[in-house]
Parts: structure tokens; sequence; C-alpha cells
């Protein structure tokens, strides 16, 4: 029984896998050539304001939204830029309401999450979830590590080849080749010329 379970299993996730030939990758600003959605999706909507580079694969239960509701118009097309060869750790979830960009050969691990709004809290008598949220666009350079349970907040901007350590909460802007980590994320090293990795962040900032 156990074999007949795993055997079945295997042959969903290779059925419901979407490719670039399956009708429904129609459906995005662009699904790129060799990519992959694996099976099973989580939640995916508005999917004509997302994009998929070429060789990206998404991982199993992530989610990948632009706006809050399947059919909301957008300002931005596409909301969700993913670059090319990419790999988006299972789980994750990519929430896009003005513009997130990730540039290519991205990794990250599983259960990242990555948004362009927060609730605004300016009113101390309302219901935060009742006021109007901010918004401010993300971009992650290519090259990019995000460790498992990584958070990328509104406005963020990551340099290419940056390293974010598991756990960590990002928000600002960082330059390339650094490593950041805790909450909130700060430099914890970074890469010189002349001396390699050291530790700290760059005299300049």
């Amino acid at each position: 029984m156990g074999a007949l379970l795993r055997r079945a299993r295997a042959y969903a996730q290779f059925v419901g896998t979407v490719g670039p030939h399956d009708p429904y990758a129609k459906k995005f600003h662009y699904f790129g050539h060799g990519a992959a959605v694996m099976y099973p999706q989580g939640v995916i909507y508005n999917e004509k304001y997302l994009s998929i580079g070429d060789e990206t694969l998404i991982g199993p239960n992530v989610c990948l939204t632009a706006g809050i509701g399947p059919e909301q118009p957008m300002l931005a097309t596409p909301t969700v830029a993913i670059g090319r060869k990419c790999i988006i750790g299972r789980g994750s979830h990519i929430i896009g309401h003005w513009s997130i960009v990730l540039g290519d050969e991205i990794q990250t691990g599983p259960y990242v999450y990555i948004t362009d709004q927060n609730h605004g809290y300016d009113d101390p008598n309302a219901a935060v979830g009742w006021q109007q949220p901010t918004e401010a666009a993300v971009t992650i350079g290519s090259g990019s590590w995000l460790g498992a349970n990584v958070v990328i907040l509104p406005g963020t901007v990551l340099g290419r080849n940056t390293v974010v350590a598991a756990g960590a909460v990002v928000r600002g802007e960082f330059p390339d080749h650094v490593v950041l980590g805790g909450v909130p994320a700060k430099i914890l090293r970074h890469y010189d010329a002349s001396r390699g990795w050291v530790s700290g962040a760059p005299e300049t900032l």
C-alpha cells in the first residue's frame, strides 16, 4: 500500500507540475522556457501580472499573487517579476502590490516571505488591519541567496550576490556582496577587493 501511495504521489507531482507548454501557463504575463511551477501549487492569482523567467523553478506550495484578490487591476505589469534560473523554496510567499523584481539566479530556502506592502498604524484608535497600507518597491539583486524563513519587507533593495541568513527580517537598501542577518537585518560581513571577506559593514556606509 505504501509503495502504491508513493507512486501515486509521484504521478500527481509529474502531471500536476506546470510547464511552459501547459495551457495554464498562458495566463501568466511571461512563463519562461524550461520554467516550472511544482505541484502542489500554493495560492496563485492575477497571473497576467506575474512573470517567471526562463529555467526558473517554483517549489511546491509557493504562493504567488498580485493584489489582494483575483481580477484586481494593478498599476504595474508585471507586478511580480522573477528572473532566469531562480529557485524559489517550498512554502514561500511572494505577494506583490506595486513592484517586486527578483534578478537572475536567485535561490531561496523554504518559507521565505517577500512583500512590497505593509499595514499602516498611524491612527492609534483604529484597528491596524483596516488602516491604509503603505507600499514600496522591492528589488533583489541577481545571484543572491535567501535562507529559510527570511522576511523581505517593503522598500528593500538588495545588491548582487547578497546572502541573507535564515530567519532575518530585512528592510532598507544594501550594497553588493554582503552577508545580512538578524532582526532587523544588518550587515554582518562584506567583500573587500583587497582583503576578501571582512566582518561588519563597509566603511563607506
